[in-house]
């Protein structure tokens, strides 16, 4: 096989791993590779299945070129492979529903871009994943396949404090990571390639703590990072939207704000919480934008 094809496709893979944290640097895409690798290798083979799925089944599906090597293609598909390998124990049926579920966020995504730029539509962040992830573990569990087994934290017993801990956990959860070193690492991925960005996500991650606090939540699981991991995207991706750090704040106390409600609804949270907070914060703009134009005609016409 030629050596500049394969770097491309290389290059491809590690960006769209990088996209769940919304970069598109393959240098951060190895660092979560390699955090991944460190704590939680059975993930590594569903981390690069995805990844390799999704912009080849984008190829086939004729999606934009520039989209794919964006890595627009590949986030999903990621972490849809690493959902389904955290669930479940690699088999040919594990295999095959992967493939099942990149082939459907491609689908979707390819959907939800159009829709952004023709039709204005509010980002859809990791949507694919999530709604893809809501059918395909209940299908998994359905077509008997056998759940993975799940070793101990190796890392806990010398990373400090539990809360100290909790902030590399919320990170590295993203990608379902529960070692607070390879949560470590992929902030140190992210700090390579956007200082700001790898601010913003520990800023999230820590700030869930009090607010996981104050409303009453289950500690256990704020100390897990499991409401880190929600606060974390939305900080991160709303600081790359707007310039004020209001929006970001924002976002972070509505991502664990709203988590308890897809327990409610049966769901697993996922990074939904992350996307309902980003939309309401963008929507909520929005709105406010059109009805203070809408009020600007209006005195203008009575003025006149």
């Amino acid at each position: 096989m030629p050596l500049q094809p394969l770097l491309n496709a290389s290059r491809i893979l590690l960006r769209g791993i990088s996209q769940v944290f919304l970069q598109g640097d393959p240098r951060l895409g190895l660092a979560c590779l390699l955090a991944i690798a460190v704590g939680a290798p059975p993930l590594l083979a569903g981390a690069l299945l995805g990844g390799a799925l999704g912009p080849l089944l984008a190829h086939l599906l004729r999606c934009a070129d520039s989209d794919i090597e964006a890595g627009l293609y590949g986030y999903n598909a990621v972490l849809i492979g690493m959902l389904l390998a955290f669930r479940f124990a690699w088999s040919p049926g594990l295999v095959s529903l992967v493939a099942l579920g990149c082939l459907a966020s491609v689908a979707l995504q390819r959907l939800f871009l159009h829709g952004l730029r023709r039709r204005r539509w509010l980002p859809p962040y990791t949507l694919g994943f999530v709604l893809n992830g809501w059918w395909l573990v209940p299908l998994g569990a359905w077509l008997g396949l056998a759940p993975a087994a799940h070793g101990g934290c190796f890392s806990c017993a010398w990373s400090g404090t539990a809360e100290l801990a909790a902030l590399t956990l919320g990170i590295g959860e993203i990608i379902f990571l529960g070692e607070p070193l390879a949560g470590l690492l992929v902030w140190l991925g992210l700090l390579l390639v956007s200082r700001p960005s790898a601010a913003w996500a520990l800023a999230g991650a820590a700030a869930s703590l009090p607010l996981a606090w104050l409303l009453g939540y289950d500690w256990a699981s704020a100390l897990a990072g499991l409401y880190g991991l929600n606060a974390a995207l939305a900080g991160l991706a709303l600081a790359l939207r707007y310039r004020s750090v209001w929006p970001p704040l924002l976002g972070m106390g509505l991502a664990v704000a709203l988590q308890p409600l897809f327990g409610l609804l049966g769901l697993p949270a996922l990074t939904a919480p992350f996307i309902l907070a980003c939309l309401l914060c963008i929507g909520g703009e929005r709105l406010y934008l059109r009805l203070a134009g809408s009020l600007g005609a209006r005195l203008g016409r009575r003025r006149s």
